[in-house]
């Protein structure tokens, strides 16, 4: 991830939209091996989901589906959701028709689910796309069943604030990125804000907080990057949180 030269930004959904219209095929075919994903986000995350056999999971930012994939073939049954049309092809054309797949965008209410429906929410790396998280965790508690959990992983606010040299770490941000890929250099928003709105935003969400994790890379990351686990042993790069839900 290499940051941009100017870091705060006006708030644009239409770059948002296009960067994972543009990544879409390029998430399909190479993020699955990605050491910041498969070693170092995706152990952590899934270290904290319960036993989803026969679960409905809410898939709450599929992007291309390997976390729907990796849901059925552990026996849960799948809601996948995201904003970019491309990501759903890229998640259908990974699972087909064995999961739910709708096109939602989480700033808005998610009409298409009933009260009390889900046993587990889980959102990987989406939630700081969002600048305002009331409605979102509100409609994750709606869609809960009582005692459902939500799992999340977000930016660290720590990595934001430092990677992209920040003046005041409890401000709310629009940054922008530029990841570099085999598609050339891709424009990335997303909002930076400090542990404690994550953390109140949870709870005023009606949710009680049963862990957090600053998690640190696998052996595998370290034989792939070596130098880049060094600095993640240190420095947290993403914060993984499960939530009960107490409506």
């Amino acid at each position: 991830m290499k940051p941009s030269k100017t870091a705060s930004v006006s708030p644009s959904h239409s770059i948002a939209f296009d960067s994972y219209e543009t990544m879409a095929e390029y998430y399909y075919t190479d993020v699955d091996t990605k050491p910041f994903n498969a070693d170092y986000e995706r152990p952590a995350t899934l270290s904290l989901l319960p036993d989803v056999r026969g679960k409905k999971v809410l898939d709450a930012g599929c992007a291309a589906g390997w976390y729907s994939k990796w849901l059925l073939d552990h026996g849960a049954l799948v809601t996948a959701v995201d904003f970019s049309p491309k990501m759903l092809k890229m998640t259908k054309k990974r699972v087909g028709t064995k999961a739910d797949i709708i096109q939602a965008d989480l700033n808005h209410p998610l009409s298409f689910l009933a009260d009390c429906s889900i046993d587990i929410v889980l959102s990987s790396l989406t939630l700081h796309y969002l600048k305002d998280w009331t409605l979102v965790m509100s409609e994750f508690g709606r869609v809960l069943k009582a005692s459902g959990c939500l799992i999340f992983s977000v930016h660290h606010p720590f990595m934001d604030f430092t990677t992209f040299r920040r003046e005041n770490y409890f401000a709310t941000e629009l940054l922008q990125d530029e990841w570099e890929t085999p598609l050339g250099t891709v424009p990335v928003q997303f909002y930076r804000r400090p542990l404690q709105q994550i953390i109140a935003a949870v709870i005023e969400g009606g949710f009680v907080i049963e862990m957090l994790l600053e998690p640190v890379p696998t052996a595998a990351f370290q034989k792939k990057h070596p130098h880049v686990y060094d600095s993640l042993t240190k420095k947290p790069h993403f914060l993984v949180i499960k939530a009960k839900n107490l409506k």
